[in-house]
């Protein structure tokens, strides 16, 4: 199998970050619009819970539009990366507690689990090594 280019791993990284952030992206919106009805009709709890959904699910949106905003000039947007990748690993470890301490896994559950957890982490480490390459590369005279 031959290696990337420098170029061509960088533009790799740009596309799966752009894809992985539809997931927040469709999902803060669809919590935003629908609230708890996302959940279906036997979650309806309160207007307050409604309201939270729909709070943090705009949280999420605003997450998934951050991690966009680092596509063009990924290999320079370091700060930015790690903070959301920081908040999205504590989300993910938020929900795994809830998981341990009601036990139930649903498909959307593991999903979101392996997207805190793996999916945005693994970006994140290989946009750290893209940044040393990046910085390593000598500059045109």
């Amino acid at each position: 199998m031959q290696a990337l280019s420098p170029g061509g791993e960088r533009r790799l990284l740009q596309i799966l970050v752009a894809v992985a952030g539809l997931v927040p992206v469709l999902s803060g919106l669809w919590g935003v619009v629908l609230g708890l009805d996302t959940f279906g009709a036997h979650a309806r709890l309160s207007l307050t819970g409604d309201s939270h959904v729909r709070y943090l699910s705009g949280l999420i949106l605003a997450i998934g539009l951050a991690f966009w905003s680092t596509v063009p000039r990924i290999e320079t947007e370091g700060a930015r990366f790690r903070l959301l990748t920081s908040l999205v690993l504590i989300g993910g470890c938020a929900r795994l507690v809830g998981l341990l301490h009601f036990g139930t896994l649903t498909r959307g559950v593991v999903g979101a689990l392996v997207m805190e957890l793996m999916v945005t982490p693994s970006l994140a480490l290989w946009r750290e090594r893209l940044e040393r390459k990046h910085h390593r590369q000598p500059v045109p005279a």
